[in-house]
């Protein structure tokens, strides 16, 4: 449940007076369920108990999509407009409107642009960190290669970082302002994007540690970084003042100020990419997305520039290709004698629960579902709705760049005890979790490679989302993840006591 005192995008009040995100994503899923799955949809509807029940029907909404292109279309567009008509806009007054109001509401603050150059040398070739070493050329090419044949990544995934690889000159993006929405994130892109030239939008919250930071990574990039300044500012800093001061009035809260975040970027050159990288904890992250979102179509409308971009998290629902299948069935097969005597012991205790195979052989495609209960339905539906808004994207003709993300040891994960013990124990099912630094340099060659070269068309949305996927594994593996999430969890313990 969200507090009632809030100022900007809060969720709606129920029928007792408290502002629930339970009943917010209920309401979306059905709603983005009803037109193809009537039954589902009353299913959503009616469960007692979301926080723990969410995970078949955020399932549901995949199955639901499948069956054509329009009924994914219907998914994605019913569910943002339930979305959008649910969530509301609380002015400084109190009073509220639907979310949809901020689209032509006049912005309350007004933001200067301060230009930070960087001083560093531009890095001129594709680089990945990865276990401490810098990959390049052959190098880089053979770990993709380790990587395609263990099954961590996708063979589109290595296609297309080869081909930044070959195209150094794409790093700069020439001509292209990203704007990096929730630029401190941990796995976001700014500090890689920075050091190879390029010119980032930065929004983040009014904090003074973050700015230090931000500002920090572009004094040392090869970039230039704009930070949005408050005009209303009493002290407002000039370009040469120091980063301290620059810090101390820098920066948007964009669940409050969207018509001047929206005004903001508008003004800035362009084309324009939009870049969401924003994450909160709990309800806050459902309403920093549907913020971001109607920040997305408001400056949609006001110019025609502007392409999209998404990192997709891991662990969600994902229909995935027959090769993915067919890989995960060999793994399966091929599991040692050990695993299949312990396995079948273990599926009989927990009545099938534990050990799972992933898909039903010859699956095409299969479903991926990766949903971990422990990061709960806000964060589910978070994700989703950036999903259902590149879809629906895609299919106006807008620039995308929606990528899956691997399992990444972030600060966010490794504060749950049982999320940081699952990853340290994953690698003994087949998955291989990433440090931060190796993501952000993936996931930023995937959108440069977006961005500079031509997706393949596909057919139907669900092989847009597979299409370069860096999952790191959870695709392949053997067994349904969620299946084996406990038992990692268990020798991840034993792994970080020892």
């Amino acid at each position: 449940m969200e507090g009632d005192g809030a100022e900007g995008v809060v969720f709606p009040l129920s029928a007792d007076g408290r502002r629930s995100t339970s009943a917010l994503g209920r309401a979306v899923v059905a709603d983005a369920l009803r037109a193809v799955d009537p039954v589902g949809a009353v299913g959503a509807e009616q469960e007692t108990n979301w926080r723990s029940g969410y995970l078949i029907h955020f399932r549901r909404l995949v199955e639901a999509g499948l069956p054509s292109k329009a009924a994914a279309l219907s998914v994605a567009r019913d569910g943002l407009g339930s979305l959008h008509a649910r969530m509301r806009a609380r002015g400084p007054d109190g009073t509220e409107t639907g979310l949809d109001g901020v689209l032509s509401a006049p912005a309350l603050a007004s933001f200067a642009t301060l230009s930070v150059p960087g001083s560093g040398q531009r890095e001129a070739e594709l680089s990945l960190p990865y276990r401490g070493e810098q990959l390049r050329g052959d190098a880089l090419v053979r770990l993709l290669e380790t990587w395609v044949s263990g099954g961590v990544i996708e063979p589109s995934c290595a296609e297309a970082v080869r081909e930044v690889a070959a195209h150094p000159e794409w790093l700069r993006l020439p001509g292209q302002t990203v704007i990096a929405l929730g630029a401190g994130a941990e796995v976001g892109p700014l500090e890689v994007l920075l050091r190879w030239g390029v010119r980032v939008a930065a929004v983040d919250l009014p904090s003074p540690p973050v700015w230090e930071r931000l500002l920090r990574m572009a004094r040392q990039g090869a970039g230039e970084l704009l930070v949005p300044v408050n005009r209303e500012a009493p002290a407002a800093p000039h370009p040469d003042a120091s980063d301290e001061a620059i810090a101390r009035w820098a920066g948007l809260n964009l669940v409050s100020e969207i018509p001047g975040a929206a005004q903001w970027l508008a003004g800035l050159d362009g084309p324009l990419v939009l870049g969401n990288y924003v994450y909160a904890d709990g309800g806050a992250n459902v309403a920093v997305c549907a913020a971001a979102d109607a920040l997305t179509v408001r400056l949609q409308a006001a110019r025609g520039d502007v392409a999209l971009a998404f990192l997709a998290t891991p662990t969600d629902v994902f229909a995935v290709p027959s090769d993915a299948v067919a890989h995960s069935a060999r793994a399966y097969a091929a599991r040692s004698r050990t695993a299949k005597l312990a396995g079948r012991p273990l599926r009989a205790v927990s009545r099938g629960r534990l050990l799972r195979r992933a898909y039903v052989p010859g699956a095409s495609p299969g479903i991926s579902d990766t949903l971990v209960p422990q990061q709960g339905p806000n964060y589910a539906m978070a994700k989703r709705l950036q999903r259902w808004r590149a879809t629906l994207a895609r299919e106006a003709g807008t620039t995308v760049s929606l990528n899956v993300a691997p399992p990444t040891r972030t600060r966010s994960v490794t504060k749950n005890r049982t999320l940081a013990a699952a990853y340290a124990g994953a690698h003994r099912f087949g998955a291989e979790v990433f440090e931060p630094a190796t993501t952000r340099t993936l996931m930023a060659a995937l959108l440069v490679h977006d961005l500079q070269a031509t997706r393949p068309a596909h057919a139907h949305p669900w092989q847009d989302e597979a299409y370069a996927a860096a999952h790191g594994g959870l695709w392949r593996i053997a067994y349904a993840p969620r299946s084996a999430l406990g038992l990692a969890a268990l020798l991840g313990y034993a792994a970080t006591r020892h």
